[in-house]
């Protein structure tokens, strides 16, 4: 009976292997039909919608945290570009519009805790696409999507700290949250891919320079080595002398993208076809775990030795959301990316079948099957590989002379160095009164309390 029971387990367990989502990555209706598939599988963890609380609408449920979700929303913007599905659309945009916080600015008074520099840039990415991709404007708040990146992006200018290391950002806002001596790669790498994309967007001269700077001072610092490895990050309280030499890849999907919109913006200039292509060759860390897994992604810091977080199960998602953004605005990347990233596209669509359904999509895409680790961050993964198989078709971020923009009574202030200067305090007449955001109402000492937090606390003027 005992050996019984072994053969009927070894047959299901063949079978489980043997499945997953169907994927034919030269078909488009294949295509289309597997991201379907993964991404109605990512959105049943977003329950938010459906307990219509202010605390809930926007974010996914414990134990994700805040940031994720904004990654998600981008990746279900990313879905619409590639497969024209508008099923989730309102309901992301709904999410947007929920953490634009008092001031419009994606400071969220009830996520201090968990909100750092590199948090509230994954909302901005996903902003950012949605002004690129043309999304309806909002109807609340009269910002456009791009000013509601810039108004983003002004919070952080203000927090480039040159008290130490010669600048950079920390990697948390607030003092009391753990990292706040930490200046690290995702914090700066994602602030310079912004800036990047908001001076290809707008034209804005400012966004340039910053963007050089950023890159400059994380060149400078170390975080980017010669070989265009991305290392983690640094203590400021060694003036980051002393770098944390983990890889993800997510920090390379971000800096790589960013040199691309770069290398579009400049019309092809050699220094950032240089670093384009320097980025691109380095992520190949992250390809072939093994010599049967060829071209295969994998997160190679935790994934092989079984410690990924749920944040780190995310990562490979904006690697290959960034590297197929960057065959687009880079061209000779093309044929290098995809040789890469279709076969991780077939290992993660057989890797997708676990659950009731055969569908769950797994974390490990070099085993063959579905390897019992399932959630947020293993779907967002698969679907930004295998929908990225469409990018071919689709239309290139655009301009803001190409999209709808609507006729804001606010506007965002545009970004001059002089804003960098942190103001003396917040106006006191506005005491007592409320503020709506989004459709939802926020106490003044709420807004007031992130405002002290946000630039009251910037340790260097420039």
């Amino acid at each position: 009976m005992r050996n019984l029971v072994k053969a009927s387990a070894l047959v299901a367990l063949a079978a489980h292997l043997a499945a997953g989502i169907s994927l034919n990555v030269s078909d488009k209706a294949s295509i289309k039909h597997a991201a379907s598939t993964i991404a109605h599988g990512l959105m049943t963890y977003y329950t938010g919608n459906i307990t219509n609380t202010e605390t809930t609408i926007g974010v996914l449920p414990s134990p994700y945290y805040w940031w994720e979700a904004g990654a998600m929303w981008g990746a279900m913007l990313d879905y619409y570009h590639y497969t024209s599905d508008s099923s989730y659309n309102n309901v992301t945009t709904q999410a947007l519009l929920s953490q634009v916080g008092p001031l419009y600015d994606y400071m969220v008074p009830w996520h201090q805790k968990d909100e750092g520099n590199d948090d509230q840039a994954f909302w901005g990415f996903a902003t950012m696409s949605a002004a690129e991709k043309d999304l309806p404007q909002p109807t609340v708040g009269n910002y456009s999507w791009v000013q509601l990146t810039e108004n983003l992006w002004n919070t952080q200018v203000r927090r480039w700290d040159t008290s130490t290391c010669n600048g950079g950002l920390k990697w948390q806002i607030f003092p009391f949250n753990n990292g706040y001596n930490y200046k690290n790669s995702v914090s700066n790498g994602a602030f310079f891919q912004l800036s990047a994309r908001l001076a290809r967007f707008t034209g804005n001269q400012t966004y340039i320079e910053w963007a050089n700077r950023i890159y400059d001072w994380m060149d400078n610092v170390g975080l980017i080595d010669p070989g265009y490895h991305i290392f983690d990050g640094a203590d400021e309280l060694k003036n980051c002398s002393d770098q944390n030499l983990i890889i993800w890849t997510y920090n390379a999907g971000i800096a790589l993208y960013g040199a691309a919109v770069l290398y579009n913006y400049t019309n092809g200039s050699a220094l950032w076809a240089e670093r384009t292509e320097g980025f691109l060759s380095a992520t190949a860390n992250f390809f072939t775990p093994y010599d049967n897994a060829s071209n295969i992604m994998y997160e190679p810091a935790c994934e092989t030795v079984n410690t990924c977080n749920n944040d780190q199960f995310s990562f490979k998602g904006y690697l290959s959301r960034f590297m197929w953004d960057t065959t687009v605005l880079a061209p000779f990347t093309r044929n290098a990316v995809t040789a890469l990233l279709t076969p991780s596209a077939r290992a993660a669509a057989i890797a997708c079948s676990g659950g009731a359904q055969n569908t769950t999509c797994g974390q490990k895409w070099y085993v063959g099957g579905y390897d019992g680790k399932f959630g947020v961050g293993q779907q967002m993964s698969a679907l930004e590989t295998i929908q990225g198989l469409l990018i071919g078709g689709s239309v290139p971020p655009l301009h803001s002379n190409q999209v709808h923009l609507m006729n804001a009574v606010t506007t965002s202030s545009a970004p001059v160095l002089t804003q960098t200067k942190t103001p003396a305090k917040a106006p006191a007449e506005s005491a007592g009164l409320s503020m709506t955001a989004s459709g939802f109402t926020w106490s003044l000492y709420l807004a007031a309390l992130v405002v002290f937090m946000n630039v009251g606390l910037s340790p260097s003027t420039l």
